[in-house]
Order: structure tokens, then sequence, then C-alpha cells
């Protein structure tokens, strides 16, 4: 039979005060239900646990076997609960997300900062991941959360807009085109554009060189040897723009800036969850829902 949990915590009470009316007083009930309780609680054990008289309580052998043993046992059943309670409110288990680099730049590191905050009970690992293979990684279950740049398409996922990020374009610090608050895309047209590989990232790649279709003569695009250049050389040495959102520039390596371009249409980051979500999901949405508004992701 299941101890009465209840009435051992009342017991143990009683084991300090050794004395039912300062035990009752201190429990916030009547003593003719705290002795109730221990009639039904030594009932239950089979055996005494205390000795009483008009005036104190002795604890029986049993009595001090069980006020020395029980406290732990209880403090475990806590723990136990405390457990499923974090579990049920998904702060606890182990949190895979899958990132593209651009999303690294900022929009990750604080998702995963907030999830960890104050939560030890929370395991997030978060791997750079090629854009194309997030949603379906998500999908099938082997990450339990994305962010990417783009809607990227992909049965069994859900999206939510995390972030929107004006579009822009690294370049030089010492490029002619760095002196100006904003640069037309024409303008910018007239220099080679760096763009990321299509294969590394369709969606994004046919967005930004679309910024640029009705501009004539028609830009040069160049993509990177690798794709995802550390050095970035050709900007550098002022021999290329590279269009990109405005997330860029708390990862811009040194001698780079980055300008808007005027009239463009926003870069947008979506959080890619799995259609069928447990509560560590539904924790992930919540606390990427309130980083968003918290960092003004996403206009009021």
């Amino acid at each position: 039979m299941a101890p009465d949990t209840v009435s051992l915590r009342y017991f143990l009470v009683l084991a300090e005060e050794l004395n039912f009316t300062r035990a009752a007083a201190r429990i916030g009930i009547a003593q003719p239900a705290l002795s109730a309780r221990m009639r039904r609680l030594e009932a239950q054990l089979g055996t005494a646990l205390m000795v009483r008289d008009t005036r104190s309580v002795a604890l029986t052998a049993a009595g001090a076997a069980l006020a020395e043993s029980a406290p732990p046992a209880l403090a475990a059943l806590d723990r136990a609960w405390e457990s499923a309670r974090s579990a049920a409110a998904g702060q606890l288990g182990t949190l895979r997300i899958g990132y593209s680099l651009s999303a690294g730049a900022g929009t990750a590191p604080a998702l995963v900062e907030r999830l960890t905050r104050g939560n030890g009970g929370l395991q997030v690992g978060a791997v750079p991941m090629a854009t194309p293979e997030i949603s379906p990684a998500v999908a099938d279950g082997r990450l339990d959360a994305g962010i990417t740049r783009g809607e990227q398409p992909a049965p069994g996922v859900r999206r939510l807009l995390l972030r929107r990020a004006r579009t822009g374009v690294q370049l030089a610090q010492h490029h002619p085109l760095a002196a100006r608050a904003e640069i037309e895309v024409a303008d910018a047209a007239a220099y080679p554009l760096r763009l990321p590989d299509r294969t590394a990232n369709p969606l994004v790649h046919d967005q930004l060189s679309a910024l640029f279709r009705d501009v004539r003569p028609h830009p040069r695009f160049r993509t990177a040897a690798v794709s995802y250049d550390m050095s970035q050389r050709d900007l550098r040495d002022g021999l290329t723009l590279a269009p990109a959102g405005e997330t860029a520039t708390t990862a811009q390596p040194a001698g780079l800036t980055w300008r808007p371009l005027r009239g463009a249409p926003d870069l947008t980051y979506h959080l890619v969850l799995p259609r069928e979500q447990t509560p560590l999901h539904r924790r992930v949405r919540a606390v990427a829902e309130a980083l968003a508004h918290e960092l003004h992701w996403l206009p009021d």
C-alpha cells in the first residue's frame, strides 16, 4: 500500500515538536484531526510510532526510524514531482536546434541563451547547417527546432515568423558607397555582387538576385569559392558588394560595414517546429515569441 505522504509530513512535524498542540498549530489543523491522522498512519504501518500521555509524546523505535528515514525519501519524491512538472512545462530535456549560418549572427545565440537562462534542466545543442536541410530534419525528428532565413518550403513543419531585418549590402569601409546612409539598388548593381551559392540556399539566393532584376545593364553576380568564406577578401578589398540582412552587423569582420538598400524588402527569419508538438516545442515557441517582442525583431 502506498504511504499517506500528507500524514507522513504531519508525523515529521510532530516528531520535532513532541507535542500535539504545538504540532497542530504549526501545521494549521485542529488537534483532533492530527490525532486521527497519526492513528491512521500507525494502522497503515501496523505498529505504534509514539507513546502518548497527557502532556508529552515520545517516539517508539519504529517512530524514531521513520523520523530519520522519511525526510530524504520525501525530498526524492518532491524532486520526482518537480521533474514531472518541469517536463510538462517544457523546462526539462534535450533540445536540438539547427540554424543557418546567417541566423548564427545574433538570432540563434539569443534564443539559445534565453532558453537556458536559469534553467539547468534543459540541455540545448545548436549546430549550423545548410539551410535546405533544416526543415526536413525538423519534420523527421532529427532536430527539435530550426532557424532559417526565408520561409523554406517543407512538409510536416510549422513556421513562426521570428525576425525581420532590413536588406542592404556589406562592403569595405573604404568603398565609395560606404559614405552614404542608404544606397540605391541601381548604384549597388554597378559593382560585382557577391551572392551565396544557389544550391546552399535557393530561396534566399533568388530573393536577393531578384532585387536587381529590373536594373539595366544586368549586374554581375559572383559566388564565393567556398560556401562560407571567412576571409571575405574580395569584400575587404572593395572588389564586390554582398547583399545581406542587417543582422550581418552583429558579427561583421574588421574592415567591413553595412548599408541599407533603399526600398528593398526585408529579409525574414523563421522558427521551424514539427507539426506535432510536445511541451518542449511549445516552450521553445513561447520563449521565441517573447524574445522577438522584447528585442523588437518584428514591427509592433
